[in-house]
């Protein structure tokens, strides 16, 4: 079985600014879907026919921030494989976004991370190699 995921839902503070961020990074992304639920809560899908990011306008704000990579149970970044990092990189720190890429330098990949205005990691990686063991090795 081929397995990929259709979509992510995230829950934010300003969709709009995640739209801006999002269609930044990747061009080709539109707006699938942007509506108001029976809840009166605000729902954007934002992404390509076969993949997508869920936006849904945050409710309830928490008592404390979610911090990246701070040990705490939640997600630390989202990564997508794109074709040119250096074309992302560009388009991102063009529109002022920041880059927060972990010094990192692999044969046969390249990733490069970026804050979203909600304060999220987001990597994109480009791969080098069509050969499974390179792609996926860890030891560099």
């Amino acid at each position: 079985m081929d397995i990929s995921l259709e979509h992510a839902n995230i829950c934010v503070h300003d969709i709009d600014g995640m739209i801006k961020f999002l269609r930044t990074a990747f061009p080709e992304f539109k707006i699938r879907y942007d509506g108001i639920g029976s809840d009166g809560v605000r729902w954007v899908h934002v992404g390509t026919e076969t993949t997508y990011i869920a936006l849904e306008q945050v409710s309830i704000q928490p008592e404390n921030k979610w911090i990246p990579y701070s040990g705490k149970p939640g997600v630390n970044h989202l990564a997508y494989e794109v074709e040119n990092v250096d074309i992302v990189r560009g388009n991102l720190n063009s529109a002022g976004y920041k880059d927060t890429t972990i010094p990192n330098n692999h044969p046969h990949r390249k990733r490069i991370y970026f804050n979203d205005p909600e304060g999220n990691d987001w990597e994109f990686v480009q791969y080098y190699s069509d050969k499974n063991n390179e792609r996926n090795d860890y030891t560099q």
